[in-house]
């Protein structure tokens, strides 16, 4: 008997090895052999889902390294057009002209997902809705007391994004009819980044701004406009018009690693997946 369980065992222990190398194999073969590095620059709306697309894609591309910053829209084109980035983020078609912004000749647009931006007041504020033109009198600073638009009494703080912003271009357009901002007095704020908007709005009294959902926090009030609230299904009802589609420009059509992260974020499985938790909107779904 002892005879006959000693080669079975070995028998046994052989196929566990063979199994367990084989399933090592398998894996191995889901890993890509794409390579390289790519730099990403531009809106910084569209960060939260770059830095989660970019660690989902690392994942089965281990030789892929991925470099993300975020110094506004108009930073990304313009940092292809120098050669310094792979990539730009922005919230507009940059190989097109839009007002106040030249097209950016050689860049090809990928559209990578729908954002909705909304306009957010400190916790203090009461309002929780503004029409187009009580926005547009707010932040040209014809009004200044939140008690002249149904709040309390309460000097309002006017918080803006720098020019070049993608979400400032989507915002004066959408929001505010295309009327222009106010720029310079003391309740007057100018911000560079969305999470320099999230921070100020938090922990500014009467402040009203504006931002991209991902950054909406409880510490701040997304504000309806025209009754409407700033969520998917108003936005695919079209009663809520403050939205736009985010894009990556790249010289030329990409290739390599980099047309394979362009593809992945416009992937089934990250639109329908954490593309929707960020609260960002899928694509085909406005199509």
């Amino acid at each position: 008997m002892k005879k006959w369980i000693k080669p079975f065992t070995a028998m046994l222990m052989a196929v566990s090895l063979v199994g367990g190398l084989g399933g090592a194999l398998t894996a191995d073969a889901a890993k890509s052999n794409e390579k390289g590095k790519i730099v990403i620059n531009g809106s910084s709306a569209l960060l939260p889902l770059t830095l989660q697309a970019a660690s989902e894609f690392k994942k089965d591309n281990p030789k892929v390294k991925i470099s993300a910053s975020a110094a506004g829209s108009v930073t990304g084109p313009q940092s292809v057009r120098k050669g310094i980035a792979d990539i730009g983020a922005v919230d507009w078609d940059a190989s097109k002209d839009v007002p106040g912004f030249k097209k950016f000749d050689g860049q090809v647009a990928h559209p990578v997902a729908v954002t909705v931006f909304t306009a957010v007041v400190n916790t203090n504020v009461s309002v929780t809705n503004l029409t187009t033109k009580q926005l547009q009198d707010i932040f040209s600073g014809k009004v200044t007391n939140w008690k002249e638009v149904g709040g309390t009494d309460g000097k309002i703080v006017v918080v803006n994004r720098k020019f070049g912003s993608g979400t400032r271009v989507n915002f004066q357009q959408k929001a505010l009819d295309g009327k222009d901002f106010m720029s310079k007095g003391d309740n007057y704020k100018e911000v560079g980044s969305s999470g320099d908007m999230k921070t100020t709005i938090e922990t500014t009294p009467n402040a009203i701004g504006y931002i991209d959902l991902p950054y909406v926090t409880s510490k701040m009030k997304a504000v309806s406009i025209n009754g409407a609230a700033p969520t998917e299904k108003n936005v695919l009802n079209k009663t809520y018009k403050v939205w736009g589609i985010g894009y990556y420009m790249t010289k030329g059509e990409p290739t390599g690693a980099v047309k394979a992260f362009i593809d992945y974020i416009q992937s089934s499985k990250f639109q329908n997946g954490s593309l929707k938790k960020l609260k960002f909107i899928p694509l085909a779904a406005v199509k």
